[in-house]
């Protein structure tokens, strides 16, 4: 079993209250409903990381060049021509 660790963690009362009657409804804790949604959140980022890795390794191992050399050379404006 994984060690947990206590942290103090400060809501608005009116925030809270919700939280607290979302909890009850799914018949957990605060503390169990917050623990699912960063698990939640963790897992979603380590599979984005995975996954830009595995692009990365396919286009360097395929001598891919986007022509970009890494970098952004424009802007959300650009790409919607505004």
């Amino acid at each position: 079993m994984n060690k947990t660790q206590n942290i103090t963690l400060s809501l608005p009362k009116d925030l809270l209250k919700k939280i607290k009657h979302i909890a009850i409804n799914k018949h957990t804790s605060v503390s169990g409903l917050l623990t699912k949604t960063l698990e939640e959140i963790v897992k979603k980022e380590d599979l984005y990381e995975k996954a830009r890795l595995h692009h990365i390794d396919i286009l360097e191992n395929n001598n891919i060049d986007l022509g970009t050399e890494g970098k952004t050379i424009w802007n959300r404006e650009d790409l919607h021509g505004r």
